[in-house]
């Protein structure tokens, strides 16, 4: 509540807030009702000389907010990434065995084998291993055609 007053009072309540630790839920709490203050006084067409002073003594804070949340999403794509790259990973060696699986069975691996691969890529290895080691090609072709 002191942060809504004025001059003194208020600048020693930001200096408060700004010195609570990061993982304060206080502070988060109260720093995004100040930026959502700060944006409206900004919106506002008559701003007088104190409302100036505040926004511009809430920019730092509003900026460490900003990259705050930015360092949030950069982690977060990183986590993404990898967990994408992990997937991709599992699915070429996947695809590497089916392909080889195939080869070793009928010699090479033709046009047709190449078309079925997408398929079996869909099963698991315990569903696709016993049906590439069992099945002929005409029956494989057969089933995934």
């Amino acid at each position: 509540m002191r942060i809504l007053g004025k001059g003194r009072v208020q600048q020693e309540a930001i200096d408060e807030l700004e010195a609570l630790p990061q993982n304060n839920p206080l502070r988060t709490k109260a720093i995004d009702l100040l930026l959502n203050l700060k944006t409206t006084l900004e919106f506002n067409q008559n701003i007088d000389e104190e409302d100036r002073n505040l926004i511009m003594r809430l920019l730092p804070i509003y900026e460490q907010k900003l990259a705050e949340v930015k360092q949030e999403g950069i982690q977060e794509g990183i986590q993404e990434g990898i967990q994408e790259g992990i997937q991709e990973g599992i699915k070429a060696e996947r695809r590497n065995v089916i392909e080889n699986l195939l080869r070793v069975r009928f010699g090479s691996l033709d046009a047709e084998l190449r078309v079925i691969t997408e398929a079996l890529l869909a099963l698991s290895p315990e569903e696709f291993t016993p049906l590439l080691l069992q099945l002929s090609k005409e029956e494989l072709l057969d089933r995934f055609l």
